[in-house]
């Protein structure tokens, strides 16, 4: 696994901030995906009794990884849930990128999970996704 990420404890003290990063674009995908589950509970002490299949695709690398982490976070609140693991890939397709992913986890359960922020939203506030010499980086602030 070659995708790493790191919270930002600077960026706010009401929201959680994180880098994530990886030698291609899946691997940030992948990284953030993780950062954003692990900031809303402790992954081992979530089942995974749920499942959703997610695609999305945009034209912009940017816009859909900020929609996706935001569709994660709209599963959680929609459905009552927390999320295990989120395994996706990610292609490109002419000037299109597609994103074919899973959401797994369970109905939120105070007596058996670990639980950690609720997350509001993925916000816009430092936003980006970059590439620079052949790695690529994603800084991402979510609303608690």
């Amino acid at each position: 696994m070659a995708w790493t990420f790191r919270f930002l404890e600077e960026i706010a003290l009401a929201d959680i901030g994180f880098e994530a990063e990886g030698e291609s674009i899946e691997e940030v995908f992948l990284g953030a995906t993780q950062a954003l589950l692990e900031s809303m509970a402790t992954l081992s002490t979530v089942a995974e009794t749920w499942e959703r299949a997610i695609e999305r695709s945009d034209v912009d690398p940017s816009t859909l990884l900020f929609d996706w982490l935001s569709e994660v976070v709209y599963w959680k609140d929609a459905a009552g849930v927390v999320f295990r693991k989120a395994p996706l890939t990610l292609t490109q397709e002419h000037d299109t990128w597609l994103l074919r992913a899973r959401l797994i986890g369970a109905l939120v359960d105070q007596d058996t999970q670990e639980l950690h922020a609720d997350v509001k939203a993925v916000t816009k506030h430092l936003y980006e996704l970059t590439q620079t010499a052949g790695r690529w980086k994603a800084r991402v602030v979510l609303d608690v």
